[in-house]
Formats: C-alpha cells, sequence, structure tokens
C-alpha cells in the first residue's frame, strides 16, 4: 500500500486508482478493471467516451485450439461502468484478413458490416468503429482517451509542433481523421516510423497509449496526461487567460435564482420538435469562460473532439441577455425568441452547406447548450443523464480551448468535418438502433403526496414509463425516502421537495426547485390529502379548515402554479386531480371530507373548461377504500371507518372488495395504472372526465 500511495502522489492532473490488492490476475479480467479505474476520473475520458482493449490467447470453442483473440469496449459502452460482457471479441487473424478486403477511404464505411464475421465465441455485443484503431496497434494492452490536456494540445494550430517538443519524440502525431479502417493504418504505419513511441497524437481528437501489461499501460496513460496538464498549467502563469475577465459573475444564491427562472423559458425554446430535459451548472470552470472577453469568438469557434460535439452540437447560443435581467418579461422573450429563431436558421443553414446527396435528413435544429454570462450554463436533451452529460462535455471543451489558448492558439475542426462526423451514416445507423422511446419519456411529473400510498404509487409508474418525476410531500423524509427507491431503479429520474400545499411559498419554490432539477412540468397529479371521520356534531371548524385547505385548496393552489409553468414553457400539459367516491357517495361521518372530494370534483370540470383552450387537459380519478401504503389509513382514518362500519380495522380491505361488483381489494398501483393512462398516448383528447377505480360501487357510478 505504501508504494501505491507514494505512485499516487506523483500525479496532481490525474487520479492515480491502481490497487494491487483488487487488480485481477486474469488478463481480461484486469482490462476490465483498468478501464473502471480509467472512466472514473473525467480528467481522462468524458462519460461513454473513449476505448480500452487487450489481446489475448483463448481456447477456440470448435477447434480447442489457441487464437489471438482482442477484447475490446463495445460500440456505446462507458469506461466506468464496463464489465465483459460490455466488451466485443474478435479473432485477430480474421480481422487482419479484412486489409485484403479494404477498397480504399472512399468505401470505408462497408468494412464495419465485416466486423461481425469476426467474432470470437459467438458474442454479440456490437464492436464500436474504433475497433480498427486497437487491432492495428501491435501492443497487448491499448488505451484511447479524450483527455481535456492531451486534446488541448491536440487542438493548437501548431500542436504537432508542440506535442513533438514536450514529449521529446516519445509521441507520434496523427493529423485529425474520422475514425475508421483507414486511420487504422495510419496508426500502425505511425508507429513503424518510430517503434520506440509509447502513444500517439490524434489532431484534434484523443490519445493512444499502450503497455505490455495492464499496468504498465495504465501508468503510461496517466504519466503521459500528467505530463501534459502540468505543462499547460505552468504555460497558464505566463498568460491572461481567455483574454482577461470583463465581466462580473452574480453572487451563487442570485444566480440559482436566475436559473430557476429561466429553465422554464428556455426549455420551450429547445423544445419545437420534441421535448427536452433541462440540467444546470456553475461551478468555476464554466464562470471563468462566460467572464472572459474570449467567450464569443470560442464559442462561436466550435468544439474540436467529435465526442464533445455529437453531445453538445459544435456551437452553444450565448444569451443576450444581463444577468440580473428578469427573462420572463416580454422584452427578455422577445430577444430570446428572435436568438433562437437565428440559431435554427444558420443550423439548418450549415446542413445546406456540407450536407451530401446522401446525407440523413435534416435533424431538430435547437440547441443544447446556452450560455448566460453571469449566470452560468444550461443544457437540454432528451433525458436528464443525456442532458447532463451533455453539460459535462461542453466543459471539457471548455477546458481544451483554455489550454489550447494558453499556449497557442484553439482550432477547432472545420465545419464540413463536423457536419461528417454528425451526419456520418454509420452514427445515423446507430441512431436508429436506439430502441424506442417510453410512452412519458421527455415528460416531467410532479405529484403531490408522493412520499407514501397513491401518490408514490403513480411516481413509480410514471418513472418506469419514462418520466422524470418530483416527489412533493409535507413529509421530508418521506421525499426523499420515495425518490432515492425510484432513482435506484431508475437512475437521475426523481427529485423530492418538501412541500405544504396549503402554502403558496412552498408551492412556488417546489415548482422552482423543479424547474432547476429537470427544465420544467409537464404532469401535475394533485393527490395530496387527508381524512377526519368524525359525526357532523363531532367535526370541529379546525377540522373542516384542514380538509379543505389541503385538497380543494391545495389542488387549485398547485393547478395555477402549473398553469403558470405552462405558460412560460410555452408547451401543452396535463393536471391530474386524485378526488373519490366519497365526493359522489353520501355516507355517515364524512362530512368535510365528503364535500371537499365533491369540490374537487368540480374543480376539475372547471379547470378542464378554462385551460382546454391552452392544450391543458384536466381529468380526475375517483379511488375507493385504498388501505394498502395508505397514509390516510394509517393516520386514524381506518380505525374510525372500522368503527363506523362496526369491524375490526384489519377486516377492512375485505370488507371493502366485497361490497363491490369485481369483488376485488384496490391497491395503489391501480391508482397509478389510470394515472398513467389519462396522461399517456391513449386518451391525449380526453378532458374534464373522471375515472373510477373502485372495483365497481354501484352508488359511486358517475351520473
Amino acid at each position: 500500500m505504501a508504494i501505491q500511495a507514494d505512485k499516487a502522489a506523483r500525479y496532481k492532473h490525474v487520479s492515480y486508482l491502481w490497487d494491487d490488492a483488487k487488480a485481477p490476475k486474469d488478463e481480461v479480467a484486469s482490462f476490465i478493471q483498468r478501464s473502471n479505474w480509467l472512466g472514473a476520473d473525467l480528467r481522462l475520458t468524458n462519460f461513454a467516451g473513449g476505448n480500452t482493449s487487450v489481446k489475448v490467447k483463448e481456447t477456440d470453442p470448435l477447434t480447442q485450439e489457441p487464437v489471438d483473440v482482442m477484447w475490446v469496449k463495445g460500440s456505446g459502452g462507458d469506461l466506468g461502468t464496463l464489465t465483459q460482457g460490455g466488451c466485443a471479441s474478435l479473432y485477430l487473424d480474421k480481422f487482419y484478413a479484412l486489409e485484403k478486403l479494404y477498397r480504399g477511404k472512399a468505401q470505408e464505411d462497408e468494412m464495419v458490416g465485416y466486423l461481425p464475421h469476426c467474432t470470437f465465441n459467438l458474442n454479440k455485443t456490437a464492436a464500436s468503429i474504433d475497433t480498427p484503431l486497437h487491432a492495428f496497434l501491435p501492443h497487448k494492452h491499448v488505451d484511447h482517451l479524450h483527455p481535456d490536456a492531451i486534446i488541448a494540445i491536440a487542438a493548437c494550430a501548431d500542436g504537432e509542433k508542440i506535442t513533438e517538443q514536450l514529449f521529446e519524440g516519445q509521441l507520434g502525431w496523427v493529423p485529425w481523421q474520422r475514425p475508421g479502417f483507414d486511420l487504422g493504418l495510419k496508426l500502425r504505419e505511425c508507429f513503424k516510423k518510430n517503434p520506440k513511441m509509447r502513444g500517439i497524437v490524434l489532431g484534434g481528437h484523443g490519445l493512444f497509449t499502450w503497455g505490455d501489461t495492464s499496468l504498465s499501460c495504465y501508468e503510461n496513460t496517466l504519466a503521459t496526461i500528467e505530463q501534459a496538464a502540468r505543462y499547460l498549467e505552468e504555460q497558464s502563469k505566463k498568460v491572461t487567460i481567455f483574454g482577461g475577465k470583463v465581466r462580473e459573475s452574480l453572487a451563487p444564491e442570485k444566480r440559482v435564482e436566475q436559473a430557476k427562472k429561466i429553465m422554464p423559458v428556455l426549455r420551450g425554446l429547445t423544445s419545437t420538435t420534441k421535448r427536452t430535459i433541462g440540467h444546470f451548472r456553475d461551478d468555476a470552470p464554466v464562470l471563468q469562460f462566460l467572464e472572459s472577453k474570449d467567450l464569443e469568438r470560442l464559442a462561436a469557434t466550435g468544439t474540436s473532439c467529435p465526442d464533445h460535439f455529437l453531445r453538445t452540437k459544435r456551437c452553444p447560443v450565448v444569451l443576450d441577455l444581463k444577468a440580473d435581467a428578469d427573462p420572463t418579461t416580454e422584452d427578455a422573450r422577445k430577444t430570446l425568441d428572435a436568438q433562437f429563431a437565428k440559431y435554427r436558421e444558420e443550423y439548418a443553414a450549415y446542413y445546406a452547406r456540407c450536407k451530401h446527396p446522401d446525407s440523413p435528413a435534416l435533424r431538430p435544429a435547437d440547441p443544447v447548450i446556452l450560455l448566460w454570462p453571469g449566470v452560468g450554463l444550461f443544457s437540454f436533451a432528451k433525458d436528464k443523464q443525456t442532458s447532463r452529460v451533455s453539460a459535462e462535455f461542453y466543459v471539457n471543451a471548455i477546458n481544451v480551448m483554455r489550454g489550447a489558448e494558453t499556449v497557442s492558439t484553439y482550432q477547432a475542426i472545420s465545419e464540413q468535418e463536423a457536419f461528417n462526423i454528425e451526419y456520418w451514416a454509420l452514427e445515423e445507423a446507430k441512431l436508429q438502433r436506439m430502441p424506442a422511446e417510453k410512452t412519458l419519456a421527455r415528460r416531467v411529473a410532479i405529484v403531490t403526496g408522493a412520499g407514501s400510498g397513491i401518490g408514490k404509487a403513480i411516481a413509480f409508474r410514471y418513472a418506469r414509463e419514462g418520466a422524470c418525476v418530483v416527489i412533493a410531500d409535507l413529509n421530508k423524509e418521506a421525499a426523499e425516502k420515495a425518490a432515492q427507491e425510484i432513482n435506484a431503479k431508475h437512475p437521475e429520474q426523481a427529485f423530492p421537495v418538501a412541500c405544504d400545499v396549503n402554502k403558496t411559498d412552498d408551492i412556488v419554490r417546489g415548482f422552482a426547485d423543479a424547474a432547476l432539477a429537470f427544465g420544467g412540468v409537464d404532469l401535475i397529479v394533485n393527490n395530496a390529502g387527508l381524512s377526519i371521520s368524525k359525526s357532523l356534531l363531532e367535526t370541529t371548524e379546525r377540522d373542516w379548515d384542514l380538509q379543505y385547505n389541503v385538497m380543494p385548496r391545495g389542488s387549485f393552489l398547485v393547478s395555477r402554479e402549473a398553469a403558470r409553468q405552462f405558460e412560460q414553457q410555452r408547451l401543452s400539459g396535463d393536471i391530474v386531480i386524485i378526488a373519490s367516491k366519497n365526493g359522489v357517495v353520501a355516507q355517515p361521518n364524512n362530512i368535510a371530507y365528503g364535500t371537499a372530494k365533491a369540490a374537487q370534483l368540480h374543480q376539475i370540470r372547471l379547470l378542464a373548461a378554462e385551460l382546454g383552450p391552452k392544450g391543458i387537459k384536466v381529468n380526475g380519478i375517483n379511488p375507493d377504500a385504498v388501505v394498502k401504503g395508505s397514509g390516510i389509513f394509517a393516520s386514524g382514518w381506518g380505525s374510525d371507518r372500522a368503527k363506523t362500519y362496526g369491524i375490526a380495522e384489519e377486516q377492512l380491505p375485505a370488507f371493502y372488495a366485497k361490497r363491490t361488483l369485481l369483488n376485488k381489494e384496490i391497491e395503489p398501483d391501480d391508482i397509478a395504472k389510470a394515472a398513467f393512462v389519462l396522461v399517456g398516448d391513449q386518451l391525449d383528447k380526453t378532458t374534464g372526465q373522471v375515472i373510477n377505480v373502485d372495483g365497481g360501487l354501484a352508488p359511486g357510478f358517475m351520473r
């Protein structure tokens, strides 16, 4: 351990994670572990970026003879979470035989179709386009990463010269070229010219390093990146970064306040084709870039590494708003509308200039990265993870630009080359292979009373169907626990908010927190409720006010704030109110709860009538006797109703089931099914309606 600690101390700009006690002896397992350690440090490579490989002897399953096999990270995998199941495996002799079929760079895409014929042991994991780059290098272990420090040098106007001087000829240089079979051949040729080199820099792209063992490969990779990072750090002391600071950022709390205000506006502006999910960050690298003199010039220059612009588009939008401006005013909206319209026009013009006769159709022209000087960076994409990762990639791009400008002049790849990557037939094929999006993908739901019972079941169902879910509950701990449970199954799709639906300030804050977390909101489920079962003479004014405040007043306040945010986004939406059969059926000892639920039922009709012309659907659900997991029943309602019916409390589920036509107990998941149907694509023209989920209770039939 002392030796490993000593090695780790040598590094300042990368994380030395190698641990002999955890390093497997098996070559393939060791390559996987190395990959995980490399992927754990975003300074070394981006999420799902880079790839690693190992060449080993395996036993052919048919001949039982030893054969040479290469294991390499499969297409679309992530180094940090890589397993052997995510790796492609190829017979090397079959792969090398492909060179006889190679017809030249103009036809190199066809080589991808041959890779499955090289598969070892019927491995179903698809080999990535970078596979030839690993195969043609004659080394046992190979790493290909996208470190900010190396790309900064690779993206310099004189990057080859700097590489030669800094590494004293130990690193080769291959000019920018799209990954593929031909680039693999060029890497092989580069190495042949100097077999003593320990790595190769790809112009504008990244780094290849290698070793005879997994450990030597790992340490070679880290040492190379560390050397580049130390060089950039030393040089940065001699220059004014990004041309110097020309504007001030707002205080941290003010930046967050502004972000919450503008998120719904930006979400609407980036959702002209499909809805998006947002992310915000305002850390030091972002603020330094946004405060700088060179912001506009460098942002317009575009990104360099293909992994960057595939996630972020070539260029961001730099918002033409003062940091302290109110982004919701009419003047601000006009400014933003014009900026975004111009961006979409320019993107369409870029497509028209660069397209080929066989190029895929124009993709959505909305921007992904939005920069608000003085506030921070916003990203919008198909889901939370993609949005967050897109922001990470643009921060990588900022780091690259800063490093390149420190030692030279930053140089992005040409517009045409960027287009050729973005609209590459192989990239298009990858997009077409993506699974169909779930029904509620790209949508954000706020569910009140979601810490338990019906609300929690609805939140889980919405997350399962692809939605991001805000768990709003009076009980902060219950909200946090429910969000943790959802995120364990559906990562990054749930966010907890402590909220009292009877307090306007709580609701406004909750919606603002939801906007910061996901960008806005599309679905509202007014589920928060409580019940006190008392006779008329026993019911106090406090009992009455409490139930009215939580239910009809609460759903009114939440729906009002939802309508405001729908308007800010300029997007349609759904409101669902969880009412009750008690709003229809008259029963003893139920005066306050029953009339409160009746008020909610008419609220559904009123809201539907008013909000329908704005594209907002409002519907409701009438559950009955949902005992399992119910906070209402657990808080005393169950024992009170049992007394009313003259039975033991534990007999309630069976009692309620027997009085229904279907003779079935109603559970939270049954309500969740109805809540999903109301906001899914099957009832997209239904509003002002109420669904009974009560097992068939004749007195509760709607009239």
